[in-house]
């Protein structure tokens, strides 16, 4: 009995250590963000309006406004390194920024590996297609023989193969390339948000959006799942920016409408 308790106890104590262990190290983030005086965030290189150059040369996007205040609140410099879409998540596992600010939706299998914060905001997902096809509605995409562009590694070709399971879903390194594709007919219709394809109708005329939500996302940061404080405090600020409005000010300027684009293209 004596042996059986000891074992117990020493279990115990091992388990103790062990989460008093991985706490400490998962606290510690937000202190070595403070100590290195640097918030690192990694973010797509073409993802209008989300994270893009603008025609100054400069990093804008709704994403980048939200990191540039949540550094400037902090008191730390933001330091931004640009990756392809399917570049961010290995990027961020191997530690060479802190957060992905990007239209990432917080699905099952990224869930899986990372910690997302609570959702910025919603997007719906939409068709659209060139002027000259005889589509109306996304369900007509979803047919033998006709091809349809998204993101590569994105949400949207995702929606392609479980709603439109008729149709060849075509990957492109952004949703710029898409958009190309469908205006120069390479491909039949694609599949982006609402913003970004009213974005690609600027820089393409023959395009047409077609009738019809296909999914409606969440769109949240995501950091290491060993940095719950970092996550914790993601959460909270997205609620005090929710409450003072000034998220709401920014998804008008660059979500809602395309008042952004007089100001960056």
């Amino acid at each position: 009995m004596r042996r059986i308790l000891k074992s117990i106890a020493t279990a115990v104590v091992a388990a103790t250590a062990i989460a008093a262990s991985t706490a400490a190290y998962a606290d510690d983030i937000m202190d070595r963000i403070l100590q290195r005086g640097e918030l690192r965030v990694g973010v797509q290189t073409q993802g209008e309006p989300v994270s893009f150059i603008d025609k100054n040369g400069e990093r804008t996007g709704l994403a980048i406004d939200l990191v540039t205040m949540m550094a400037k609140d902090l008191n730390v410099k933001l330091v931004i390194q640009d990756y392809d879409w399917k570049g961010l998540i290995p990027a961020l596992l191997a530690d060479k920024f802190d957060i992905i600010a990007a239209d990432m939706t917080p699905t099952p299998e990224r869930t899986a590996a990372l910690l997302f914060s609570k959702p910025f905001f919603y997007q719906d997902t939409i068709a659209f297609t060139a002027k000259d096809k005889p589509f109306t509605k996304w369900e007509d995409l979803n047919a033998a023989g006709v091809n349809v562009g998204g993101t590569q590694g994105g949400t949207y070709v995702v929606a392609i193969k479980e709603f439109m399971p008729n149709a060849t879903a075509k990957e492109f390194a952004s949703g710029p390339a898409s958009a190309q594709a469908v205006a120069s007919g390479r491909v039949d219709a694609a599949v982006s948000s609402v913003s970004n394809v009213a974005a690609y109708a600027t820089s393409f005329d023959n395009l047409k959006v077609l009738d019809g939500v296909i999914t409606r996302e969440p769109l949240a940061f995501a950091t290491r799942k060993e940095n719950i404080q970092l996550k914790f405090w993601m959460d909270n600020y997205i609620d005090l920016i929710t409450a003072d409005r000034k998220l709401d000010r920014l998804l008008d300027y660059w979500w809602n409408t395309t008042a952004w684009e007089k100001d960056h293209k």
